[in-house]
């Protein structure tokens, strides 16, 4: 019995897959690979194959899940993130691309259909005839002021103010009478003779300033009561005035209760010289005072160039007042100098005619009629803190020496004379080996005629004896203050 021959197993046919291996080639092409093996391409084309249907597989689960029967874009955004692979950019599912099938190719049957983009055809005519957008400008900023001294400018940028309907007279009134109680937190505003009461401001101008009304935390009052009271004399805690004043030289917090200080400091100025009692209680509140200006002026982070014109009467008024307490006066004159000095070092930049107003007013205190011999001696104290300049213009120029010298009694030695003779070693230093002026000589007979004539009699018997010294104060050619 013959063995019967195996079967023969029929070669299965190779089903050609959607992905072409000439696509493949085409690829390689363009990447400078050539004679690409048909075996390679083939694989590949399979495997390109197998990649599109797991991305569309994956993306068809999304569109089930988004309950839709349209495959997006955005769904074949997700599938690709899915799968770690990077989302191809530039296509929008809100914006459809519109896909249009080209008419088939008579001598290449085999190419299949092809879809391509329909691009959009625009009318020349359409476009100059529409309207034109204007781009809008870019962003920027721009600086306005929100209140002045109080009052809310009526400018585009801030809200339009709110009418009253109450009397600005019985308005004033009753914050007149809420702030004289006694247990009101925030003094009333100091009394002026230049500014005119609540009452004229609202008959003068009704329509051009309206108030802005600012209103304080309950812990920035609280802040404010606590502060000054530790800050005040009957508080004989030195710590914890020490920590306030601490806390006004460096807090950053503190610009909503800068006008209450301020008005505070002025206040306080004003009920201490007032009395005219020169008792130790109110030479101790008028060194507190002057510390809080001091630290005010110190703390970098507040605004205080609007609130100059409110702080320099009071510093004026220690500075030049003629009634201070005795044991403090020397102290207060020289404390209230400084401040001077430090307002003009950092401020002076900011307003140029600052330093000639001080000066003018310091020089007016010295050689005014009538001014007593305190004023005086506060005025050259204030001169001394700006600078050597400034006490050549007051005693020199001005004739202040010569003033101070006609009220003096001969061989008079008071603390007057000695502080004019060290105003006089700040312009110059004296000689350490001095010569006296000889009447004799012609150019020494001038300079004398001249320290007659301008620092009067009194004090020229004083410096003639140092001729160099006396060439020092009257010359003009030291740098300026």
């Amino acid at each position: 019995m013959s063995k019967q021959a195996p079967k023969s197993r029929p070669v299965p046919t190779k089903v050609p897959g959607i992905y072409k291996a000439d696509a493949v080639r085409d690829v390689a092409e363009s990447l400078n690979i050539t004679n690409l093996p048909d075996v390679v391409a083939s694989a590949l084309a399979s495997d390109v194959e197998y990649r599109i249907s797991q991305v569309v597989e994956e993306a068809a689960r999304f569109m089930r899940h988004a309950k839709r029967t349209t495959l997006t874009t955005a769904d074949i955004d997700q599938a690709l993130r899915v799968l770690n692979i990077e989302p191809l950019y530039g296509h929008f599912p809100y914006n459809p691309p519109t896909f249009r099938r080209a008419l088939p190719f008579p001598h290449m049957p085999s190419a299949g259909p092809v879809y391509f983009v329909e691009d959009e055809e625009i009318e020349f005519d359409r476009v100059l005839r529409e309207e034109k957008v204007s781009l809008p400008k870019g962003v920027s900023w721009t600086a306005h002021w929100l209140a002045v001294e109080g009052v809310q400018p009526l400018i585009p940028e801030n809200p339009p103010a709110l009418p009253r309907d109450t009397d600005p007279e019985s308005a004033a009134a009753k914050q007149t009478a809420s702030s004289n109680v006694p247990g009101s937190i925030f003094p009333p505003t100091p009394p002026s003779s230049d500014r005119p009461s609540p009452i004229q401001a609202a008959k003068q101008q009704p329509q051009q300033h309206i108030a802005v009304k600012q209103v304080l935390s309950r812990e920035l009052q609280l802040y404010y009561t606590r502060l000054t009271s530790s800050l005040l004399p009957p508080s004989s805690d030195l710590a914890k005035r020490a920590a306030a004043l601490a806390s006004l030289r460096h807090d950053a917090g503190l610009s909503p209760l800068l006008p209450y200080l301020v008005r505070w400091v002025g206040q306080g100025v004003v009920d201490a010289l007032r009395s005219g009692s020169q008792n130790e209680n109110d030479g101790r509140v008028l060194e507190v005072l002057l510390d809080v200006i001091g630290a005010l002026l110190d703390n970098q982070t507040l605004g205080v160039e609007p609130y100059l014109h409110q702080l320099l009467p009071s510093i004026f008024s220690i500075l030049l007042h003629s009634a201070l307490p005795p044991s403090h006066a020397a102290q207060l004159r020289t404390t209230a100098a400084q401040i001077l000095s430090h307002l003009l070092t950092h401020y002076s930049t900011t307003y140029p005619g600052l330093s000639s107003r001080i000066v003018k007013t310091l020089i007016v205190g010295l050689i005014g009629e009538g001014k007593s011999r305190s004023t005086r001696e506060g005025a050259i104290r204030g001169l001394m803190g700006i600078g050597k300049e400034a006490v050549r213009q007051g005693l020199v120029k001005h004739q202040g020496a010569k003033v101070i010298g006609d009220e003096c009694m001969p061989g008079e030695s008071s603390p007057l004379v000695e502080l004019v003779m060290e105003g006089f070693r700040m312009i110059h230093p004296p000689s350490a080996q001095p010569v006296p002026l000889n009447p004799d000589s012609g150019a020494d007979a001038s300079i004398l005629e001249e320290l007659r004539s301008n620092l009067g009699g009194f004090f020229a018997e004083r410096v003639m004896g140092d001729g160099a010294w006396a060439r020092g104060i009257l010359s003009d050619d030291a740098p300026s203050a």
